[in-house]
């Protein structure tokens, strides 16, 4: 690809905005999963009881809320994932499309 296509291409307004949606999305999924994992950390930090109640006879909270977590991140992974299929991917195509 030529230095002039290039140019033309990360110029264009499709780019620019395809590009501030990508770091828009990006950012709000990684304070979000940020937010939710330092808030488990401060949960265990201040307040190790509320963590240790028992959930049935072998289980505490504190388990249940890590795997909760987990399952949390594999979310948003899959709606980013979504996200990229569906709308990203598509942009890009019509970027490329029409330069």
């Amino acid at each position: 690809m030529s230095k002039t296509k290039t140019n033309e291409i990360l110029q264009s307004a499709a780019f620019k905005k395809l590009v501030k949606n990508r770091w828009s999305i990006s950012l709000a999924f990684t304070f979000l999963m940020l937010f939710v994992y330092i808030g488990f950390l401060m949960v265990v930090a201040y307040q190790k009881d509320t963590l240790k109640m028992p959930v049935g006879e072998s289980l505490n909270l504190a388990i249940i809320v890590g795997m909760g977590i987990i399952l949390f991140s594999w979310l948003i992974t899959g709606v980013y994932v979504y996200w990229a299929n569906n709308y990203y991917d598509a942009a890009v195509k019509e970027i490329k499309k029409d330069l």
